[in-house]
């Protein structure tokens, strides 16, 4: 990335971040990756249960494989296959210590836009887990809500969809069709998070890089 879109970038970063104190979170500034991992790291306790939401951010950042480090007691929500225990899984996950995730969008005034298929990642984000970290690439940041929205149903979705092979118009022509098709539909429900009534709950990590889509 350029010298001068990176100075930009990191200038917009500063931006959300004082808004982001003004709306009751906690914004900090990485400028690589490997120091958002490191950042979040220092940010779980010894020993706390940590879980995730559905996010390609989180893999970019390689945080699962070094929570060993912190001797975290993982709560997988991906990992079971048989749809009971998925689900089991995923309500665990809204009684960790620490929630993981990223953000479809985050707006310039400090607003995280998220679309969910199922809502156990938006869930988390509204209530639950006693602390919810979360992993913002640049190119995630948007104008304002309805800039926001346009980024997610045109970049986060059809990439999404593609990954998670659902069928679904975007799925099959990279452009969003307003689905509504039980069990594939990835844009269920959206969430803004605009304010956070529980102080030191919410933590925004800024990275100047693109993660995620």
């Amino acid at each position: 990335m350029a010298d001068a879109v990176k100075k930009a970038n990191r200038l917009k970063c500063e931006e959300i971040i004082k808004n982001l104190q003004k709306r009751g979170m906690n914004g900090y500034y990485c400028e690589s990756s490997r120091e958002a991992c490191e950042k979040a790291l220092s940010m779980i306790p010894n020993g706390a249960r940590v879980s995730w939401g559905g996010s390609v951010t989180i893999e970019d950042i390689d945080i699962k494989d070094r929570l060993e480090l912190v001797n975290a007691e993982i709560i997988d929500p991906m990992a079971a296959k048989d749809p009971e225990e998925a689900y089991g899984t995923r309500v665990m996950a809204l009684m960790s210590d620490v929630f993981l995730t990223g953000t479809n969008a985050i707006t310039l005034d400090g607003k995280l836009v998220n679309i969910d298929g199922r809502g156990n990642r938006t869930a988390a984000l509204c209530f639950g887990p006693k602390k919810v970290i979360v992993i913002a690439g640049t190119n995630k940041i948007a104008k304002d809500e309805e800039a926001a929205m346009a980024r997610i149903k045109t970049e986060a979705c059809p990439a999404n969809c593609i990954r998670l092979k659902k069928e679904t118009p975007c799925g099959k022509t990279g452009i969003c069709g307003n689905c509504l098709i039980s069990g594939q539909t990835i844009c269920s429900m959206t969430l803004v998070t605009r304010f956070c009534n529980s102080p030191d709950r919410i933590h925004v990590i800024m990275v100047n890089e693109d993660l995620g889509y």
